[in-house]
């Protein structure tokens, strides 16, 4: 299998264009939109969704032309067209995804988890996306529910770490020890709480309140 390098893009502003407007084209087009991408689409026949979605639609077959301005391609048709613009990209050293076609491919698409800031992909190089649907999900149902306060003692403790100019290689390690800190207060106030319960009895009415 070959080795992928792991890498989230920049798309804000930037052209995408999605070749092949079919059911699999409108699945991959909410994420391109949410990332901030200006999209191109361009395909003979648009699916509903991709109709009334804020893109640009060039209803027509594909051309090499169409990746001119593009900074990223999907390719969601045949894998005849998917070829073409596998051919197209290269030539325009632009990274393709061609959705459930490896061969034409040179960039995946994985299970993706996105929460408090955090986003986790998993890629299985194309070849097992069920697969990366399951690890998804697992990993949905392990992260802490407490992640947003995580990542806010994170970014708080960078602006110190930066500050003071401690070492990237220190900066785990205190990180480590300030998330641990969150629970030790958590559990010392929860301790305290209980034990207020208990040694504090109920009050008692004293004869001048009778």
């Amino acid at each position: 299998m070959r080795e992928l390098l792991p890498i989230f893009l920049h798309l804000r502003g930037r052209r995408v264009v999605l070749v092949g407007a079919g059911p699999v084209g409108a699945s991959k087009l909410a994420a391109l939109l949410a990332a901030g991408a200006e999209v191109r689409v361009v395909a003979p026949d648009i699916h509903p969704d991709i109709e009334v979605a804020p893109v640009v639609i060039e209803r027509r077959p594909f051309v090499p032309a169409d990746l001119d301005d593009a900074w990223f391609v999907v390719a969601a048709a045949t894998p005849e067209v998917n070829r073409a613009v596998a051919l197209a990209a290269e030539e325009r050293r632009l990274f393709v995804n061609a959705v459930d076609d490896p061969p034409n491919a040179t960039a995946y698409l994985g299970g993706v988890v996105r929460r408090d800031g955090v986003t986790l992909a998993i890629s299985t190089s194309g070849e097992a996306p069920a697969i990366a649907g399951m690890l998804r999900e697992g990993l949905d149902a392990l992260i802490p529910h407490e992640l947003s306060t995580w990542m806010e003692t994170a970014r708080q403790s960078r602006l110190a770490w930066r500050r003071d100019g401690i070492p990237m290689e220190q900066r785990r390690p205190l990180l480590l020890k300030a998330l641990n800190r969150l629970y030790a207060a958590r559990e010392g106030a929860a301790a305290a709480r209980e034990l207020v319960g208990v040694v504090v009895p109920a009050r008692r009415t004293t004869r001048e309140e009778r």
